[in-house]
């Protein structure tokens, strides 16, 4: 019997030879088995005719994903969902300051994260900075991309 692949992402193999005995005036038949998850990866497929350019880095999933739910909750608070970002965190079952945290990432500017999206920040943007761990990040999206460490260009610029 030849390995068998089912689609629940699962490997069956047969590693033994089949037994067959009489148990209770019953035949039984004993085929060891060997049971293996397989590993798999999420990946994120841009709509189409979408264009992406070349990944200088690597695509940050668990910063996408939070970035994700900042862009959420907030539409949530501007739909009225929730009155606060207390309100959400106390439903949602979270830390308030998290949530806060979280929700300042709906200031971050567009071209940062478009960068974000795209795996093309800078090598040392993380999560924690990008959460304003390490400092406050400003509201001003020049002086985000300068503190960030993206280049600037003198031809564009862009206010809040």
């Amino acid at each position: 019997m030849s390995n068998l692949e089912y689609k629940s992402k699962l490997l069956i193999k047969e590693n033994g030879e089949k037994r067959e005995y009489v148990n209770a005036g019953r035949v039984v038949t004993f085929v060891p088995l060997t049971i293996k998850k397989k590993h798999t990866s999420k990946v994120l497929v841009p709509p189409g005719g979408a264009k992406r350019a070349p990944s200088k880095t690597s695509i940050d999933y668990p910063m996408i994903k939070t970035l994700g739910k900042a862009f959420y909750w907030q539409k949530l608070l501007d739909e009225g969902v929730y009155e606060s970002g207390n309100a959400l965190a106390k439903d949602l079952k979270l830390e308030p300051g998290w949530v806060a945290e979280v929700l300042r990432m709906t200031r971050l500017a567009p071209e940062i994260v478009e960068s974000i999206l795209e795996g093309a920040q800078p090598a040392h943007l993380n999560l924690h900075v990008i959460r304003g761990r390490y400092g406050e990040i400003p509201k001003c999206w020049e002086e985000q991309k300068a503190l960030l460490g993206y280049v600037i260009s003198p031809s564009k610029k862009y206010a809040p």
